[in-house]
């Protein structure tokens, strides 16, 4: 059982976040006045509470593309960009990748080039005020099938950015095989970027096999239904392979009855790095720092686990090698002050 000081502690210790889509960042009340700002009505799809709107998967994913519709300007997604991440510097995050798909701000008349400077202008403009250090993973759909990935995949290669510093994939992990999407990855891996995917969250640890034999990624978006495979489990040790567990997101679509069902602390016992995010943040009535603390609370981790679990997270970022090690500076630091503070209690 966690105490008391313990939950002070841990509430002090700096969290990062590798598994955030973007539009899924927006919070209800700014996805309000950006509808008012394009004359559309989103008021259906929040509730009395102030809640986005939604009852199973298929509602969410309607609800998700309602409210992305009114993200059209460059001038949006600075302002999406730039609220969530002062927000999350005001919970204590050190570094953030987000996830983003370029043909939502292509089919609004953006040019992939003023989408990304958009967005990193944010990210660099947040830095300097907060100190939270910020990247873009470029992501294809997966359910658009493989031209539309390596048109994306083309994209990050042909336009190269600092803030853009990994790929991945996203969607419905039933359709197509990994394998597919080989090429796709390929391109990127050339361009020198970092390579995820999303499996093993809808379906089944299959999905997590398939994608590191077919793909070469060093991190896996979700990936919690590797538990169902010892085999597979040992696989992810052996490789050093991230997951990006995003607790939060795996409650609310039903995936495990409750967080203490969550396999988070087998597959971090079994050796597995293991990783937290948010996903969708305000979808899931979520963010880093409730799936930092919910994770701690039911699964009985101190506060030298969550400063690991920060730590992987840093060590398995798409970064350049000097703001990955002044990163973790950041990190011994607060490690030095954690140990201190525990030997004074």
């Amino acid at each position: 059982m966690i105490k008391d000081k313990d939950k002070a502690a841990a509430s002090l210790l700096p969290l990062a976040e590798l598994h955030c889509h973007l539009e899924g960042t927006v919070a209800p009340e700014l996805a309000l006045r950006l509808g008012h700002r394009h004359g559309l009505d989103l008021a259906p799809l929040v509730d009395a509470d102030g809640c986005y709107r939604w009852r199973d998967f298929a509602e969410f994913l309607h609800v998700y593309d309602a409210m992305s519709a009114a993200i059209r300007t460059a001038e949006d997604y600075y302002e999406i960009t730039a609220d969530y991440y002062r927000r999350m510097a005001a919970k204590g995050m050190i570094y953030g990748e987000v996830f983003v798909s370029p043909e939502h701000g292509m089919r609004a008349g953006l040019s992939y080039s003023t989408l990304i400077e958009a967005i990193a202008t944010a990210m660099a403009d947040v830095e300097a005020e907060t100190g939270v250090v910020a990247r873009i993973v470029i992501t294809c759909v997966r359910h658009f099938g493989r031209e539309h990935a390596e048109e994306t995949a083309h994209l990050a290669a042909q336009f190269p950015h600092p803030y853009v510093v990994g790929f991945g994939m996203a969607g419905d992990e039933s359709m197509g095989a990994p394998a597919d999407y080989a090429r796709a990855f390929a391109i990127a891996a050339d361009a020198g970027l970092g390579l995820t995917a999303h499996a093993g969250e809808l379906c089944g640890p299959e999905s997590v096999r398939a994608t590191i034999e077919s793909l070469p990624v060093s991190r896996i978006g979700h990936g919690v239904r590797a538990i169902e495979d010892a085999e597979l489990v040992a696989e992810l040790v052996d490789r050093g392979i991230t997951l990006e567990v995003c607790p939060g997101s795996n409650l609310a679509l039903g995936l495990y009855p409750s967080i203490a069902a969550h396999p988070v602390r087998r597959l971090h016992d079994a050796g597995v790095r293991v990783t937290l995010s948010a996903d969708d943040p305000p979808f899931f009535d979520t963010d880093v720092a409730r799936e930092y603390e919910q994770v701690r609370d039911a699964h009985g981790f101190d506060p030298a686990d969550m400063l690991g679990m920060t730590r992987r997270s840093i060590e398995a970022a798409f970064l350049d090698s000097a703001t990955r090690d002044r990163l973790l500076g950041r990190l011994d630091k607060a490690d030095r002050i954690e140990t201190g503070r525990r030997g004074m209690l």
